[in-house]
């Protein structure tokens, strides 16, 4: 009996379009606030699909992006499309997004990212006299868009995992229990401790870094891999640890140490808070390029620190993984379809959050105590003390990745005091936009891979 081999899936990330001849291939994306549109043309062969972030730019002082904006990269992809040989009067449209991811807040409601984009996209095809097939767009659940580039059929599916009748037995872990599971964690790497304490100091020999960098095998080869990766984008190759000293500079070359050191470190969780695989390490990294951005921007915090906090604000899921696993369908219906924050569904089911065991580890591992009062507060950032302006970047960073990154773990973030919280570093909700786009397109570009 002959198998069938299915057909390869590519990830069309926000601020990019893909158009294909046909071929046994599926074009996809994960939309939530976003809107995805795909576009054929039977006669010619020709599919795409493109995934726009925002409705329009908020400004020009940074490097334009017209791709991640439905009134400059609706246009671009139709272009495109008719470049490769399609023609206007035969395309057929598909539509998807634009969805309030709940919970919703009074901002969302204001804001209506998603229902803008929706209302410009569906704008540009009626001028354009493109038949749209099939609309599904708004509501409050993420949906994935997806197309067969073989039949050039396009599909919307809600976000979901196919969940067992078979329950297994669970009971509550108690609080000896959750202290051997810290125990038991794997240790994060030395070099990786050491450089979080000499970025909070700001003391540090970089030649001995960099020797001590280099008599890690392991690290180093996952450092020069990530130099090369699409989370740097250099277009030369970098084949050593001195070399990336020099090309990247000081303070990037420790931010990717630590972000190789902790690439094994959440891959070895199991797929309790994952959506997809490797979802816990892709959120933590996406938290804290935005962290990073949200630092430079409101000039509350040290963007290097801000990194690192953003880098490591999850890692009491690592602890927890192995007891939502069994019991994943509660927490999905919890946080996906009740709209109830993760960490009451934790405390619910569990008896202790996320955070409060993340704070537990961090104590542990004797990080700063502005780096464990943020990983500790990062859901309700004014419980910080220490450092309450870099808990509230965190907190913001995550909240941004729930809303426009969906798809890759379980996460809901409390929104009730959003104005207030955003106040904190100097922000308004009606900048909410604004703050979308400092997200950097490299948060989009590294989960490609």
């Amino acid at each position: 009996m002959e198998t069938k081999i299915k057909p390869p899936r590519q990830c069309v990330a926000s601020g990019n379009y893909v158009v294909s001849n046909r071929k046994n291939a599926i074009l996809e994306a994960y939309l939530g606030t976003c809107v995805g549109v795909t576009l054929c043309d039977s006669e010619a062969n020709l599919g795409g699909l493109s995934h726009f972030l925002l409705p329009e730019s908020t400004g020009l002082d940074k490097p334009w992006k017209p791709a991640m904006y439905a009134t400059t990269g609706l246009p671009l992809f139709i272009q495109a499309i008719c470049d490769g040989g399609a023609q206007k009067n035969r395309l057929k449209a598909t539509i998807a997004g634009g969805a309030l991811v709940g919970p919703v807040s009074r901002e969302d409601l204001d804001l209506d990212i998603g229902g803008r984009t929706t209302d410009v996209v569906q704008s540009i095809l009626r001028k354009e006299r493109i038949h749209v097939s099939e609309a599904e767009t708004g509501g409050y659940f993420s949906c994935r868009l997806s197309l067969d580039l073989q039949t050039l059929k396009s599909s919307i599916q809600p976000i979901d995992k196919q969940f067992s009748s078979h329950r297994k037995h669970f009971k509550k872990p108690i609080s000896d229990e959750i202290s051997r599971a810290i125990h038991l964690v794997r240790p994060i790497p030395q070099i990786a401790l050491k450089i979080a304490r000499m970025i909070h100091s700001s003391n540090y020999d970089m030649s001995k870094v960099a020797r001590e960098i280099k008599q890690d095998q392991v690290i180093s080869a996952k450092v020069i891999r990530l130099c090369n990766s699409a989370f740097i984008g250099l277009r030369k190759k970098i084949d050593s640890i001195d070399r990336a000293a020099v090309i990247l500079g000081e303070k990037l070359l420790l931010q990717l140490v630590i972000t190789a050191s902790l690439e094994q470190f959440f891959s070895g969780s199991g797929e309790g808070y994952s959506l997809c695989k490797g979802g816990l390490f892709q959120h933590a990294l996406s938290t804290a390029m935005v962290a990073e951005a949200l630092a430079q921007f409101t000039r509350c915090a040290s963007s290097d620190i801000a990194y690192t906090a953003g880098l490591l604000h999850d890692i009491g899921k690592v602890v927890l993984d192995q007891y939502i696993a069994p019991i994943y369908p509660f927490f999905y219906r919890r946080t996906q379809i009740d709209e109830m924050e993760l960490c009451e569904a934790e405390k619910e089911k569990l008896g202790i959050t996320h955070p409060a065991v993340g704070g537990l580890l961090a104590e542990k591992w004797a990080l700063p105590q502005n780096l464990t009062d943020t990983i500790r507060h990062h859901h309700y950032p004014e419980q910080a003390t220490t450092d309450p302006e870099l808990t509230h970047l965190v907190y913001l960073a995550d909240l941004l990745m729930s809303r426009f990154q969906v798809g890759q773990e379980l996460e809901y973030l409390n929104m009730d005091t959003l104005a207030l919280r955003m106040q904190k570093v100097g922000l308004t909700p009606s900048q909410f936009p604004r703050i979308v786009d400092l997200i950097p397109q490299r948060v989009f570009d590294v989960t490609l891979k």
